[in-house]
């Protein structure tokens, strides 16, 4: 994966939230000049809910990411070392594809703290 292509997969962010492996929310990335709602978490928290539920009663091994859409927003949820990420995209955008998903599992929430686009909430 070049620079460029992560350039263009933050471009196209709207939001982000990291998620402890219990799937307890951490910390939560907004657009300055976007809304401050974070109410996008409430459906990655309860899948993650819902992932833990079954990985209890059924083989749900090397589960690496889901995509919930939304009328607003679609979010890709990454398992990454130590945590979960949860990426909010722009909904009209098709850019979840291999490189996407490789730059995602990589890419380190915190450095968002010290982007002008984003605020932490």
């Amino acid at each position: 994966m070049t620079a460029l292509d992560a350039t263009k997969f933050e471009a196209y962010m709207l939001g982000a939230a990291t998620f402890d492996l219990s799937g307890l929310p951490k910390e939560y990335y907004t657009l300055v000049d976007g809304s401050k709602s974070i109410t996008w978490v409430q459906p990655i928290f309860q899948a993650l809910g819902l992932k833990s539920l079954l990985a209890a009663s059924l083989p749900v091994e090397n589960f690496t990411y889901a995509v919930i859409h939304g009328e607003e927003y679609t979010a890709v949820v990454i398992k990454q070392q130590g945590n979960y990420l949860a990426l909010l995209i722009d909904p009209h955008i098709e850019i979840v594809d291999d490189n996407f998903l490789n730059w995602a599992h990589s890419f380190n929430a915190a450095t968002l703290r010290s982007n002008s686009k984003f605020q932490v909430i």
